[in-house]
């Protein structure tokens, strides 16, 4: 141990030893500054660090010294470690490199300039090794062949400050040095870096792994040492003390006795004679008259006291199981098994020497404490291996049950499922399914949400989601439904739900006379007929003509032709909808075309627009109601200077829309 470490700790042992006699009061747990100091120095050398020091004891004397001789060992190590690294591998430091060079020269190993107490102890201690480990690689470029100005180099320090060029080291005849782990560059005085790992170099053993560092390398483990181990700097698997450094966990009345790998816990108040401990540290008497060597003489009785024995003087006292006999002289073996009250309570009973035993039935155990017969629960002893479902113990045997839905089988173990529908229990369909049932409706009925087995008729006409079941009225029935029409005009549609328009024109099914024309319309028809004016005929069925008239204004300003159109739509038609379009048979270029509406639009319903070659009558309001209209619509066509005037007589019914069946419904 080096003085300044030795100094250290004596300074440690003073300042605690200070710190007792001043009155410091120490912990509950009274420890000796050697097993503190040993603490700090053992986590010192393991860890390398000593700021988390293990607390050890309550006592702040113990844990001082154990962190000065934690500091101690550190800086002892790290001297160590140096002056290791100096003679094996070349990395030291410059004290010990002082020390090197020294013996180098035939010098003494004594420092002649003032330095440090350590780093002239460090040098001194490299100094006295007869092997330094330097390795000799002397650069040819600063050889003490090359001369200096003049080609003299008598009396000129090659190795000088400012005259050598050397990284490392340099001898005296300017010769550059480089260290081991360290190898000369082609330039010859720079030194770089030998990796011995890549080189093969290295001595590692095999299970350890190679690590290249700066101008050496170190062997590193592979595996690590395991619990109760620590890997040490020598790469060697080292015991820990969890006794000295405080993570065993021995209770406060056990003392810790450190092991290889391990450590015990030891009682640390020991029984006295006539004890014995148990393993949470409680003295128990021990009953010496038991043994098989009775500790009393012949003629004498032992009777156990607590902590000890006595013997007494011979008198005959029967144990459990034994009586005296009628002359009291020796005693005699009870028979349990003849008393009134059966011992084994129904079951057989075999008399033994001083006691008795019990034969159980099957499905019983024989406790040998309590001397009874007890149930084997043997749905406890092998769950899952005796009944498929449920087992429930009984005295001296078990009983197999099933879930509900199944019913046990002939074998008393496995479970089978029960086919309910033979019970039915649904209103219509059952399905059995396993260990259950489901019971399902024709169509149109539906499950009750209550018991889940009555029918219900579903009313689909009271169904609000996926539009109306029928275009006008819907009469529910069981399982089912039925749409009917107005009594008048329409007509039930194959798929039973939509009414369709009947054609009363087409079918010959209206009442209009031979003078009128009949018309179809939804839901209905109307009949028609038409007189032309005066000074007009008939020209076709539904057109009128101007009679030739003498030419004056008044005749002139009467229109050529009026024509009677019939038209018919539904309300709620959308807007804007084009109803009717007109214009002449033919036209010539530059025709010129007036359109507007004459008469029975004064609400405005109606527009009219004008086209390339006619015009567009629509619908620009909406008509939320059946309603009829007789729209005049008057046409001027100026031809070659020549104004024409036709007039188109447009009957419009709007009649009631027809409900619209979803695409989604079913079809019945």
């Amino acid at each position: 141990m080096s003085p300044q470490t030795m100094l250290h700790q004596r300074i440690a042992i003073f300042c605690a030893l200070c710190v007792a006699l001043s009155g410091q009061e120490f912990g509950r747990e009274q420890m000796s500054l050697e097993t503190c100091c040993k603490s700090g120095r053992v986590y010192g050398l393991g860890n390398q660090q000593c700021a988390s020091l293990p607390r050890i004891s309550h006592s702040f004397i113990c844990r001082m010294a154990q962190k000065q001789c934690c500091q101690a060992a550190l800086e002892e190590s790290l001297c160590t470690n140096g002056r290791t690294s100096a003679k094996r591998n070349g990395m030291c430091c410059e004290c010990c490199v002082l020390g090197l060079l020294a013996q180098r020269d035939n010098r003494t190993c004594e420092l002649q300039i003032p330095v440090t107490v350590h780093c002239r102890n460090v040098a001194r201690a490299c100094c006295m090794e007869k092997e330094h480990g330097l390795v000799h690689q002397v650069s040819p470029l600063l050889s003490n062949t090359s001369t200096g100005k003049g080609g003299n180099t008598q009396g000129t320090d090659l190795c000088a400050e400012g005259v050598t060029r050397c990284s490392q080291l340099c001898v005296g005849n300017g010769s550059c040095v480089c260290l081991r782990g360290f190898h000369l560059k082609s330039d010859g005085y720079s030194c770089e870096d030998y990796n011995e790992c890549l080189s093969g170099a290295h001595t590692c053993r095999p299970g350890e792994r190679c690590i290249n560092t700066e101008g050496s390398y170190r062997c590193q483990r592979e595996t690590s040492c395991g619990t109760g181990y620590e890997l040490t700097n020598t790469n060697t698997c080292q015991d820990i003390d969890e006794c000295l450094v405080g993570t065993h966990n021995c209770g406060r009345e056990f003392t810790c006795q450190n092991t290889v790998g391990s450590f015990r816990c030891h009682p640390r108040h020991q029984c006295g004679l006539g004890f014995i401990q148990d393993a949470v540290g409680n003295c128990i008497d021990i009953n010496e008259c038991i043994h098989e060597k009775s500790p009393c003489q012949p003629g004498h009785t032992c009777v156990n006291t607590v902590g000890s024995y006595m013997c007494q003087r011979f008198s005959v006292t029967c144990g459990r199981g034994y009586h005296l006999n009628e002359e009291g002289t020796h005693c005699m073996d009870v028979d349990e098994c003849s008393t009134p009250h059966n011992a084994c309570q129904g079951h057989d009973c075999v008399n033994l020497l001083g006691s008795f035993r019990c034969d159980c039935r099957s499905g019983f155990t024989f406790n040998s404490i309590s001397k009874s017969c007890e149930d084997n629960d043997e749905c406890r002893s092998y769950p899952g291996r005796l009944c498929a479902h449920k087992c429930d113990n009984t005295p001296g045997s078990y009983r197999c049950s099933c879930h509900p839905g199944f019913q046990l089988a002939s074998d008393g173990k496995s479970c089978e499922d029960v086919n309910e529908c033979e019970n039915s229990p649904c209103s219509q369909e059952c399905a059995n399914v396993y260990g259950s049932y489901q019971c399902y409706c024709h169509r149109g009925y539906q499950l009750n949400n209550i018991d889940r087995h009555t029918c219900e008729d579903i009313d689909e006409c009271a169904l609000t989601s996926g539009g109306k079941v029928c275009s006008y009225h819907c009469l529910n029935t069981p399982g089912s439904y039925e749409c009917t029409c107005p009594p008048t005009g329409y007509s039930l549609s194959p798929s039973g739900r939509t009414c369709l328009d009947v054609d009363e024109c087409a079918t010959g099914t209206h009442n209009c006379s031979a003078a009128q024309s009949c018309f179809n319309i939804l839901g209905g028809f109307r009949c028609l007929s038409f007189e032309c004016p005066p000074k007009y005929r008939r020209a076709a069925e539904s057109r009128c003509e101007r009679l030739p008239c003498e030419q004056n204004s008044e005749c002139q300003s009467l229109p050529l032709t009026i024509s009677f159109y019939n038209l018919t739509f539904p309300t709620n038609i959308p807007i804007p909808a084009a109803v009717f379009r007109m214009g002449p048979s033919r036209s010539v270029p530059g025709d010129d075309i007036q359109l507007f509406i004459a008469d029975g639009d004064a609400e405005g319903f109606f527009s009219i627009q004008k086209t390339a070659h006619g015009a567009v009558v629509s619908v620009q309001r909406p008509l939320p109601e059946p309603r009829d209209f007789l729209l005049t619509v008057e046409i001027r066509l100026i031809r070659y200077g020549i104004i024409s005037i036709f007039v188109a007589k447009i009957a419009v019914f709007v009649v009631n829309d027809q409900p619209i069946v979803p695409n989604s419904w079913p079809k019945p």
